[in-house]
């Protein structure tokens, strides 16, 4: 049986890395940050404020499904933090060939700014906000995952994730 391997979704601000982290550590997972799968032109484009075109994104995304896939293949489970905002970017991931559950990270727009505001050195600028969240799909009713409201503490959103996990008895996760 395969690994499935895990990747928490959202915009900018949601708490993908940090919520990430928390699932890896708490399911004996290694833990990725997709932000470090980016291209350093597509570092320096965000950093000035200049919003991903898909052009852009597509090499990225299909390196995290291929790292995703490979893990999945040596048997590693594993967990990345992307923001996979759209189906077809979804799509472009699992068309690596791993069984990839999306945990959805969402907020109200003033919760993500307020986050947003309060990191140092972080690449992805605040006011980029309204274009993630403009080309923002929600996983469908027919994606394997989950969605979790970031109003609460880290602790509290990693329970709600896996207690979703638990309930739909993924294969590979303790």
């Amino acid at each position: 049986m395969s690994t499935i391997q895990i990747c928490v979704m959202g915009v900018s601000g949601s708490g993908k890395s940090t919520v990430g982290a928390e699932l890896a550590s708490r399911l004996g997972r290694s833990f990725a940050d997709g932000d470090d799968f980016h291209s350093d032109a597509n570092r320096a484009k965000m950093a000035s404020g200049q919003p991903l075109t898909d052009t852009d994104r597509w090499p990225w995304l299909e390196t995290i499904g291929a790292y995703l896939r490979d893990e999945m293949v040596a048997g590693r489970p594993t967990v990345v933090a992307c923001s996979a905002l759209k189906r077809e970017y979804r799509d472009r991931i699992r068309a690596a060939g791993a069984s990839v559950y999306f945990v959805f990270l969402t907020g109200n727009e003033e919760l993500l700014l307020e986050r947003m505001r309060a990191r140092a050195g972080h690449f992805m600028k605040a006011d980029m906000l309204a274009s993630q969240l403009a080309i923002l799909e929600p996983l469908a009713r027919d994606e394997f995952g989950v969605t979790v409201n970031v109003a609460g503490d880290i602790p509290q959103i990693v329970t709600e994730a896996l207690a979703d996990f638990a309930a739909t008895e993924v294969p590979g996760i303790a």
